[in-house]
Order: C-alpha cells, then sequence, then structure tokens
C-alpha cells in the first residue's frame, strides 16, 4: 500500500478515535474484548503509518468509533 494513503488512514483513525474521546489504551481494550489481538503500541503504529491494518480491524475500529468506512478512508480532506 502507498505510504502516504497509509499515513492518511492513520491519521483519520487517531481523529476519530479522538473525536470520541478515547484514548489509544481504550481502543485498544475495546478491540481486544472483540477478540482482535492488537497492543497501544499497535493503535499508535496504526496512527502514524507505520502499521498495516487488517480487515477485521477496520471494521472493529469503524463499530467501536460509532464511524462509517468513509471517515476511515478518506483520503482527499485536510
Amino acid at each position: 500500500m502507498n505510504a502516504e494513503i497509509e499515513k492518511k488512514i492513520g491519521e483519520n483513525v487517531r481523529d476519530l478515535r479522538e473525536r470520541a474521546g478515547f484514548t489509544q489504551e481504550m481502543l485498544a481494550v475495546k478491540m481486544q474484548v472483540c477478540g482482535c489481538d492488537i497492543t497501544r503500541s499497535a493503535v499508535a503504529k496504526i496512527e502514524v503509518g507505520q502499521r498495516h491494518l487488517y480487515p477485521d480491524e477496520i471494521i472493529l475500529i469503524k463499530n467501536i468509533l460509532n464511524v462509517c468506512f468513509d471517515e476511515i478512508f478518506d483520503t482527499e480532506n485536510k
């Protein structure tokens, strides 16, 4: 995947997480409760574009943060 796109998607995840009032740790724990093996450090790496997002993680983030896929994948704004 394109590094710039991954960075932008990571920024979107961070912005959406912060808008929801969650810390990285809170998001990681909620994902873990849903069966996803992820750490706070992995969430941090996703947010700066240093780690790929897997499809199951994208779906969980969407559901936990109560956002739509377009908000996660928007690479046009900012």
